[in-house]
């Protein structure tokens, strides 16, 4: 499925998505295209056609772009690994194998979905009406010109022992 998809090939892409969308949602995921959680989270994209009004949604293999990658980059270069490992990687938080974020208006939309974590989706939804519901939510909260929105669901129980 993720070939439908348009797939974002370095960070100054990211940035331009982001810059470039006035009235729609952008939604990205980093992660990579091999990875079984991602997979599902693509799946669950195949309602980019229904949401194509409000929201875009954009993937990011993190490991083909070098922005996002410390393994890419030259090993001379020593300063600009640490740079980037401490800024790119930080700035998104990308340590999880699937990592979903919003933003609208060039401004990163956080969500409370409960779990204490408001930047970003960090497992694989699959229930296509529940990721429509967030787009939706947060849509409304940036056209509001709120940075955090509630989750229409509370996934601090999404884990049932």
């Amino acid at each position: 499925m993720t070939y439908f998809l348009p797939h974002l090939p370095s960070g100054w892409h990211v940035d331009q998505a982001i810059l470039s969308e006035e009235d729609r949602v952008v939604i990205i995921r980093f992660g990579h295209d091999w990875d079984s959680q991602c997979m599902k989270m693509d799946e669950v994209y195949s309602i980019a056609e229904k949401i194509k009004n409000f929201a875009v949604v954009y993937l990011v293999d993190i490991s083909e772009v070098p922005d996002f990658n410390k393994h890419t980059l030259a090993v001379g270069s020593l300063m600009i690994l640490i740079f980037f490992e401490n800024t790119a990687r930080q700035m998104y938080e990308l340590y999880d194998p699937c990592t979903v974020m919003f933003c609208c208006r060039n401004k990163h939309i956080m969500i409370d979905l409960g779990t204490g974590n408001n930047n970003k989706v960090n497992w694989a939804l699959e229930d296509k009406q529940e990721m429509i519901d967030i787009v939706e939510v947060v849509f409304q909260g940036a056209r509001k010109g709120r940075g955090l929105v509630i989750s229409p669901k509370d996934y601090s129980t999404k884990y049932k022992y």
